[in-house]
């Protein structure tokens, strides 16, 4: 009789045993599906350093907000120890494990050692969006080893390669910019719940009459208001496969109080996701608080 009672406890345990392990493979199979894994949360780097318009202050918030709400994963990276510091941008190396690099940058001198890891990167054929100054990214003199890389902004996003090249120029800083969707692109998924028509404090950059490329895909276009000489139309988003085969993102926005403008914030989130050929939100989590003022070049 006792054997018979020792064998049912037995038996009793073993099959709770069971149990506990089949429910907890069903709670960590749960969990697994409903939270992504890191290796496949898209990784994305964002490169910081411009005298100006305090990239190393507004993208930092877009990186918080993906990864708060849109299941990504970030690294920003900054000039050190400041905006101005123009031959040092520590941490290149997460470039290698990128699954898309954003590039908010002006006028750098990076040495050899941390160019390549931009150079690889851009070889790789991953894809790139690039902001306002990255135009002018590097300002490397004539006869310089690395002067190639003045023309970054042609290579990377089909921009003018260089400040003043091609007639790169703006409109003096006492104007802004009115923005509106280009009609072709109204139905572009990067536009998604974008205003038709808004204002922003940036002076319009001019990349007429050579850039674009002819085969980019126009999506806004700016007026300048106020401008300091005759000013005519010129595109402020595209669009673009470059060289490399890599899908492109370029805006000539970029000033620090257009990241206030709700438009401005979703064409960045719808980008990024666009780029990393994930579908853009249809549901927007809301309006991002950035506040940070134009400072200007402060030495």
């Amino acid at each position: 009789m006792l054997k018979k009672v020792n064998r049912m406890l037995f038996e009793s345990r073993w099959l709770t045993g069971l149990f506990i392990l089949a429910l907890a493979g069903c709670i960590t199979a749960f969990m697994a599906k409903e939270q992504p894994s890191q290796k496949q949360q898209p990784l994305v780097v964002f490169v910081t350093g411009d005298h100006e318009y305090s990239g190393e202050q507004t993208l930092p918030l877009i990186a918080a907000e993906l990864e708060k709400n849109y299941g990504m994963r970030t690294k920003v990276l900054k000039a050190s120890p400041n905006q101005n510091a123009e031959q040092n941008i520590p941490g290149l190396e997460a470039l290698a494990q990128a699954d898309m690099a954003v590039f908010f940058l002006r006028w750098r001198q990076l040495p050899p050692d941390q160019l390549k890891y931009i150079d690889a990167y851009l070889n790789s054929g991953k894809p790139v969006m690039g902001f306002r100054t990255s135009t002018h990214a590097f300002n490397f003199p004539k006869g310089h080893e690395s002067e190639v890389w003045n023309a970054f902004g042609e290579r990377a996003f089909g921009s003018p390669p260089g400040w003043g090249r091609a007639g790169h120029t703006h409109y003096g800083h006492e104007s802004t910019t009115d923005v509106t969707v280009i009609p072709s692109a109204l139905k572009h998924p990067i536009l998604t719940g974008v205003a038709p028509a808004f204002h922003v404090p940036s002076w319009l950059y001019r990349v007429k009459p050579d850039y674009p490329p002819k085969d980019a895909t126009l999506l806004l276009m700016g007026t300048s208001v106020n401008p300091d000489k005759a000013a005519i139309e010129n595109p402020v988003a595209w669009t673009w496969k470059n060289q490399h085969g890599a899908k492109v993102f370029f805006t000539t926005l970029g000033h620090p109080e257009d990241f206030k403008e709700e438009s401005m914030q979703r064409l960045t989130v719808n980008a990024i996701h666009w780029l990393l050929d994930k579908p853009v939100p249809k549901k927007w989590k809301g309006k991002i608080d950035i506040d940070v003022p134009y400072r200007g070049i402060v030495k």
